[in-house]
């Protein structure tokens, strides 16, 4: 049995190097063939994950063809998710997986959402929880959801990713793993930028809790179960996002609120993805103040003190 994983960075290899560990060929594509042959010959990602060793059942390539599996891991960011499955129709009948979290700007489509359009023949699946590729590479126990509308493949799908540090827990309802993956990133920023701010740990567990209802409200107006936004893919993932610097989305919350700069080359995936919310939001007439918040924050039209002081003065109500 073996598992093909498109994109090579953090996570995608993190993801390789367990189910490699777990006795199962791996095949991790980069689309840079200058990276794909050093990983190769040094068996490590010294740009994206360093200290991390990739086990000898680990090929890495940049070449397409070699991904000849019916399973393929998506680890791409998700704002490129639509322009390699265009331009690769090769993945079009096969079983993908993606593995990215947000809501992609120009069509306000989640990953699975987005697979089912370009690649409808494709069965979709999304792989999403609190989980840093770190942890995940040196074997720290971690559990995450995988969730997917076709029954009898999510079985065979959690079969073939659980690991020995991966406890794998089925859903029947992407939707609401989708959008919890993605709407956290959001409230992680929020809270990032409160820490930052030097508004302190109870302004950020009030972000936390009212960011998880605004979540809610989301999900369930589109469809997903609430139980499903109450697990790993919502609140778990959202718990870990909000609370750790580890977190991409709330270092750059942190940096915007104190003024710092952020190295523009690391991913944040919940710039856009609260953009293409709050856009979402409006048209369905979903009060989302948290993330109309951190947009005005990206858009630089208030501080954080600005922000926290009109969500203070919202008119009282039930909570």
């Amino acid at each position: 049995m073996s598992i093909s994983i498109l994109g090579s960075g953090a996570f995608g290899t993190s993801l390789a190097i367990s189910i490699a560990n777990a006795g199962r060929d791996v095949t991790l594509w980069s689309r840079d063939n200058d990276a794909a042959e050093e990983m190769q010959r040094t068996r490590e990602n010294a740009q994206r994950l360093p200290g991390a060793t990739l086990p000898y059942n680990v090929t890495v390539t940049s070449e397409l063809s070699a991904i000849t599996d019916d399973t393929v891991l998506l680890a791409v960011p998700m704002q490129q998710l639509r322009s390699v499955l265009v331009a690769n129709p090769s993945l079009h009948n096969r079983t993908l997986v993606a593995c990215c979290k947000g809501i992609e700007l120009t069509s306000g489509k989640g990953p699975i959402e987005l697979i089912q359009e370009v690649a409808p023949a494709a069965t979709a699946a999304i792989l999403t929880g609190p989980s840093f590729a770190a942890d995940i590479a040196k074997g720290l126990p971690t559990a995450l959801t995988l969730a997917c509308a076709d029954a009898d493949r999510l079985r065979d799908l959690q079969n073939q990713l659980m690991a020995p540090n991966l406890r794998i827990y089925r859903s029947s309802d992407p939707v609401g793993a989708e959008l919890g993956g993605a709407l956290k990133n959001v409230m992680a920023i929020a809270c990032g930028a409160a820490m930052g701010a030097g508004l302190g740990e109870s302004a950020r567990a009030s972000l936390i809790t009212r960011g998880f209802a605004e979540m809610n409200r989301m999900a369930l107006a589109l469809g997903a179960r609430s139980d499903t936004l109450a697990g790993l893919s919502g609140f778990g993932d959202l718990i870990l996002t909000c609370t750790s610097t580890q977190s991409r989305n709330y270092s750059f919350g942190f940096a915007l609120g104190g003024g710092q700069d952020f190295d523009p080359s690391v991913t944040v995936e919940g710039a856009a993805t609260a953009r293409a919310t709050l856009n979402r939001a409006d048209a369905m007439k979903i009060d989302m103040p948290i993330t109309r918040m951190v947009v005005a924050l990206l858009d630089r039209k208030l501080d954080v003190r600005e922000a926290m002081a009109q969500l203070l003065a919202r008119p009282p109500k039930e909570e």
